[in-house]
């Protein structure tokens, strides 16, 4: 890649390369933008940000679910020396509260997003009281929708390597959300490092559907590809949880070579794979296909390879790696080529400090953890014990990094900062790991942070929603991340403080996962009554335990009292049903697969989370085009309901 102190530089330095980014919107929808076209098109965007008085170093809230419309003014806001803040679109109230708390944050931002987005912000925020902030908002607001004319250019301002390119917020949504702060700097030494690690060059090709809002989508297939002149192919995130199959149909047709997931993209695409062939698929191409964003499971990744081996997938082609945003993204890339190499630990001896008790794979008490190889150029990582000091090889310890791709700190958050980094300037992960033959492994975490399907989620955040329950308080109430049945992916499991009968406990259970699934679109596979919630004598919860418990069968005599009154309480099956609520069962069951559904069963209730939500709707469009509109399964989230509302769309059609 060419070098350059500055992305302002990096899209200068492109608009005259005779390359494309490809935008793919259905299996056969593609849209290519020449490099020359989108420093057009960002120079006519940044005209009109200027116009509504956006200036250098003002902030900008990214609210967009379009992968073109994100780049296009992404790159406007940079040739502005506008700072890009990225939020995620979501259909929850969370998702707009969160939004609200980092409008908060940020002061006086401006936003870019839709029209019907932000009207859905405001009426949210009107019953949220937060009206001030969504007016101030508003106020400041461009939408896309009003975008007519490009044609006039806005003034390119030039920045430094020090000063901020974009702010990428955390996840939280009950609590106030942190913001990474990166700077032209931080990012073009990952690219820098990036590229020299893993060998990006102008012949490759990749493909992501990873979401423009998260760092792996924006930094490691947006911006390090877009620097290294690669061809780049974007998939719409939602098209690919509806679609899984056409990722891969899409990389062998493109002939792609990089590509990349996190555990749950992988997961999704073997159980709608099924029993189809893959020997029509050739991705004999693919050199590296990227796994990180989550904890990485090592069974998951041998079922993959394994399951595309006749679509002529290397083995040495799955590249497991560790990263986080505080770092631009990438910490560390094993060589490329390498087969994916792994280690059994004994769990009993993983604490901090501990040396490691390699065993054998297969041993009862054996974790299995894999390589994510050495730190990247200009990245620097230790392993250190709880007063900071850098422990030997084979120790167990937290997780340090340093270097030029690592931030300054949070966005004016001075309590984060004082958490995050030590005495001596390294930045604590608050994941736990060692080195071993001078490669890193990932053993836990320290940061209670549960995954599920590729996104963070926090422990605290989760609780406070539960805690609007009538009679759950702080410290009653504990959600956890628990190994799903195989042992490949986490579940979310909310452990509850209950010592009266299992009776009176449903009802409180039921409250809890519809109001998490509500708010979040997580799925909850279940509330367990507790009779003690285990805590430090400083009174920290301690959920391992609970976790260890739950894997133990501790809780399984409830677990199963519970299920038989659930059965109990659903009665004899429903009467004659009519031919659209026959119709609308079948499209849930086959989406919430396993789970027997009552035309009176709330969906939340019964664990439908948004990705399940998505596909339900998907079919409901299919059978019914522009009748339901994806946000009306919330208001009408019985398949009951959802009948009777779509019979009146019918009928007046």
């Amino acid at each position: 890649m060419t070098k350059a102190t500055t992305l302002t530089e990096v899209i200068e330095n492109n608009r005259a390369v005779p390359r494309v980014l490809t935008y793919l919107e259905g299996e056969n929808d593609t849209q290519e933008v020449p490099f020359a076209e989108l420093y057009e098109r960002a120079l006519g965007i940044l005209f009109h940000l200027q116009r509504i008085g956006a200036r250098r170093g003002d902030k900008l809230i990214l609210l967009l679910a379009n992968n073109e419309q994100f780049i296009d003014v992404f790159w406007a806001a940079i040739l502005g020396g506008i700072v890009p803040v990225p939020v995620a679109l979501g259909i929850s109230d969370e998702h707009r509260h969160k939004l609200l708390r980092i409008a908060r944050r940020l002061g006086s931002p401006f936003i870019y997003t839709e029209r019907r987005s932000l009207e859905r912000i405001g009426a949210f925020a009107a019953q949220a009281g937060e009206s001030q902030v969504f007016e101030g908002l508003r106020q400041r607001a461009f939408l896309v929708d009003d975008l007519d004319d490009i044609s006039r250019a806005g003034t390119v301002q030039r920045v430094s390597t020090d000063d901020t390119a974009f702010i990428q917020f955390s996840s939280g949504s009950t609590s106030e959300p942190k913001g990474v702060v990166l700077t032209h700097g931080n990012i073009l030494a990952n690219c820098y490092g990036s590229t020299e690690a893993a060998g990006f060059n102008e012949n490759d090709v990749s493909l992501s559907w990873m979401p423009l809002t998260h760092d792996m989508g924006l930094i490691g297939f947006h911006l390090i590809m877009f620097a290294n002149r690669v061809h780049t192919h974007l998939l719409p995130t939602e098209l690919f949880i509806r679609r899984p199959l056409l990722w891969l149909t899409f990389a062998a047709r493109v002939r792609a070579t990089i590509l990349c997931s996190p555990n749950f993209g992988y997961k999704h695409y073997l159980k709608v794979l099924g029993e189809r062939a893959v020997e029509s698929l050739d991705l004999s191409a693919v050199r590296l296909i990227f796994n990180g964003a989550e904890p990485i499971s090592v069974g998951l990744c041998d079922e993959f390879l394994t399951r595309m081996a006749p679509a002529k997938l290397a083995r040495n082609a799955m590249y497991p790696v560790y990263g986080l945003a505080e770092a631009s993204l990438a910490v560390s890339f094993p060589p490329v080529g390498a087969p994916m190499r792994t280690i059994a630990l004994n769990r009993h001896r993983m604490n901090v400090g501990d040396p490691v008790e390699l065993i054998a794979a297969h041993d009862p008490h054996a974790v299995q953890i894999i390589c994510e190889g050495k730190p990247i150029p200009y990245c620097r990582v230790r392993i250190a014990g709880v007063d900071d000091v850098e422990l030997p090889e084979d120790r167990i310890g937290h997780v340090h990094m340093s270097g030029d791709n690592v931030t300054r700190g949070y966005y004016e958050d001075p309590e984060a900062n004082a958490q995050a980094f030590t005495a001596d300037g390294w930045l604590r992960t608050g994941d736990l790991g060692l080195m071993h033959g001078g490669e890193l492994y990932i053993s836990g975490r320290a940061k209670e942070i549960i995954f599920v399907n590729g996104q963070n989620y926090y422990p605290h955040d989760l609780e406070t929603i539960s805690q609007r329950v009538p009679g759950l308080e702080l410290g009653k109430v504990v959600a956890a991340g628990v190994p799903a049945p195989g042992g490949q992916l986490e579940q979310l499991v909310v452990f509850v403080l209950h010592r009266g009968s299992m009776p009176d406990f449903l009802p409180l259970a039921t409250q809890v996962a519809r109001l998490i699934n509500e708010q979040t679109g997580l799925e909850v596979a279940e509330v367990v009554p507790v009779k003690r919630i285990p805590k430090t004598t400083s009174g920290k919860i301690q959920r391992h335990l609970l976790e260890e418990g739950h894997a133990n069968g501790e809780f399984d005599a409830e677990r199963k009292e519970l299920t038989a009154l659930r059965l109990a309480q659903r009665g004899p099956a429903a009467g004659s049903l009519t031919a659209l609520e026959e119709k609308l069962k079948a499209i849930c069951e086959a989406a919430l697969e396993g789970k027997p559904v009552d035309i009176n069963d709330n969906l939340f209730e019964i664990g439908a989370s948004s990705l399940k939500l998505i596909e339900i709707h998907e079919q409901v469009d299919h059978e019914y085009p522009g009748k339901v509109d994806l946000t009306e399964l919330f208001d009408f989230p019985t398949i009951a309901e959802l009948a009777a509302h779509l019979q009146s769309k019918l009928v007046q059609a």
